[in-house]
């Protein structure tokens, strides 16, 4: 969710709508085409702006399971600079792609992007689809999907903050409440920025298997990436809105962390603790190197500064991907409040693990 609907406060009435669903949707298993001994999965981006957890987490799950070719692909050649923080290099631009693999990709994810209606990306989903790629829509990644076409008549969820929006520009899509992700055929959509790493698990069970998906998970920390979900819980309320808009207008309170970008990063983990401070209203984070670093996966990270400069480092990090959250949230409400840190967790659709919960709740006055 981009922070400017919040300072628009665009939210109104909450609608919901509900459909009959699998009780445990999974994608259908990968087929080989075209001889391929591994699918060719495309994450695609937007240069000017697309979501950092919802573009690196499924690229950097993807090539960490080593079942399929994951090339991260741009509008153009060059940076991508990702929202809320940090800035990437694509492997190729979309017309590159095109070039290279004329038949098409096996899977096209697709994140939540500055503008989901810009000409050239809808093109691309479109003829990705046409020639039989799966096509997933990670959180508002759903809305080039739905912009794209492909979504008439077909079940589909998204993050909650854009319930009213979805509602009521695609009334032709049926909208699914409490699901994690959303599978119609060869179509996967999920909810908000914390749901891109179960799906990227899921995605992995599609194409290797269940044991395998297992096995990447319990490398991760996550024991279950079922479509169990409740949407519904989140909302951010008078509060929420007021501790936006009271973060955001103190300037002379705002903080910039600098996050060193070593080679052979965990990216997964990282994009999910940066995503997370960054959205505070009152954090800055930068990434700090001498030049380009490459991940763990082998995503190219550009540094926005050569060195700290003095600022201090940003917290956290001693954890695995899904523990991530917890303890940034926890380390937010300690630093900023509970007000700020219950914010966070609703603009990432993630509810906070029980032991976590009782942490926070203790930092209330």
């Amino acid at each position: 969710m981009c922070r400017n609907w919040l300072i628009a406060g665009l939210l109104g009435v909450l609608q919901v709508t509900g459909c009959v669903h699998a009780a445990d949707e999974r994608l259908p298993g990968y087929q080989p085409r075209f001889g391929r001994e591994r699918p060719v999965v495309v994450v695609v981006a937007q240069n000017r702006m697309t979501e950092l957890t919802d573009f690196v987490v499924p690229l950097g799950v993807l090539r960490r399971a080593g079942v399929a070719r994951v090339v991260a692909v741009a509008g153009d050649p060059g940076a991508v600079q990702l929202m809320p923080a940090l800035s990437v290099r694509a492997d190729a631009s979309i017309a590159e792609f095109q070039r290279d693999f004329p038949q098409g990709a096996d899977y096209l994810i697709v994140p939540a992007v500055h503008d989901s209606q810009e000409p050239r990306l809808l093109e691309f989903i479109r003829q990705q689809a046409a020639l039989g790629a799966s096509v997933i829509g990670i959180c508002d990644g759903v809305l080039a999907l739905a912009h794209a076409g492909l979504l008439r008549g077909r079940r589909a969820t998204g993050h909650w903050y854009s319930r009213e929006q979805r509602l009521s520009d695609f009334p032709g899509t049926l909208w699914q409440e409490n699901r994690r992700y959303v599978v119609d055929g060869q179509l996967m959509t999920t909810a908000g920025v914390s749901a891109a790493l179960p799906a990227s698990l899921a995605l992995v069970e599609a194409i290797a298997g269940t044991a395998k998906a297992r096995e990447l998970g319990q490398e991760l920390g996550v024991d279950d990436w079922s479509t169990r979900h409740d949407s519904e819980a989140f909302v951010l309320g008078r509060q929420g809105y007021l501790t936006a808009a009271g973060n955001y207008l103190t300037r002379w309170r705002h903080e910039t962390f600098a996050v060193t970008l070593l080679p052979g990063i965990d990216e997964v983990s990282l994009a999910l603790r940066v995503d997370a401070w960054a959205r505070t209203f009152r954090t800055q984070v930068l990434g700090v190197a001498t030049q380009p670093v490459f991940s763990a996966s082998g995503l190219e990270f550009i540094p926005q500064r050569t060195e700290s400069g003095g600022l201090p480092p940003l917290p956290g990090g001693a954890v695995n991907a899904a523990q991530t959250f917890d303890e940034a949230l926890a380390a937010i409400a300690s630093r900023y409040g509970v007000a700020t840190a219950n914010l966070v967790a609703a603009q990432l659709e993630y509810r906070q693990n029980a032991t976590a919960r009782q942490h926070v709740e203790m930092l209330k006055p």
